[in-house]
């Protein structure tokens, strides 16, 4: 996907097994939407590294955050960095060893990320919590200007990207599927559980409804 096109580039095209590519945007945006963990990979020092942090999506723009000290955030900063996503959805077991695999969903994104202004460092922040966690930034004491300013806000366009996708069952070798060897699927989800207070709570304080909507299951 580039320059918002659904072409792919040549970083983001899908080669190998190049059928699970997926450049159209509404994969793209319904894999970012659906976990805030990625990685973002980078140079430092000449040298290659890799960091998990938290994405979250705004538009055609895709934002992580971290303290303004941050190795990963002051060397991604205007340099070409690739933001990754991945969901396991299943371990897939075949009939021979080499063909085993797993259902996924994955997105890489290619870019400079760039640094979101102050004036707006306050208002991303409280996307990214609301997005997370509906109506609690209000419930919340008001955030401090040191806060802020020890916060480094990126954000990179989507305009190359891509998703690769497996599903389904293994695929073996024709004269494999003969062979009296359980195969299939192993499903995987992620799940929320029930909510844990923390045990400094104030007596009074009782659950408020931003945390009782986020359903077990």
């Amino acid at each position: 996907m580039t320059k918002k096109s659904d072409a792919p580039s040549k970083r983001t095209r899908v080669k190998r097994l190049h059928e699970r590519g997926r450049y159209d945007r509404e994969t793209i945006y319904s894999i970012l939407d659906a976990t805030p963990v990625c990685h973002v990979s980078y140079v430092i020092d000449g040298r290659p590294a890799i960091t998990p942090t938290l994405q979250w999506r705004e538009g055609d723009r895709v934002y992580w955050h971290g303290s303004n000290a941050s190795q990963m955030l002051r060397a991604a900063k205007d340099n070409d960095v690739c933001l990754a996503v991945t969901l396991l959805d299943g371990l897939v077991l075949a009939r021979s060893a080499l063909h085993h695999s797993v259902n996924f969903r994955s997105v890489l994104v290619f870019g400079r990320p760039e640094q979101v202004p102050d004036h707006e460092k306050e208002m991303r922040m409280r996307n990214f919590l609301d997005g997370l966690y509906p109506g609690r930034w209000e419930s919340l004491r008001p955030i401090q200007a040191k806060e802020l300013k020890a916060t480094m806000v990126l954000s990179m366009p989507i305009d190359e990207a891509s998703a690769k996708v497996r599903t389904g069952q293994p695929v073996d070798d024709e004269e494999d599927y003969a062979l009296p060897i359980w195969a299939g699927v192993v499903p995987l989800a992620q799940t929320t559980q029930p909510p844990e207070a923390d045990p400094r709570n104030l007596p009074d304080v009782e659950i408020p409804d931003h945390v009782r909507a986020i359903k077990p299951g």
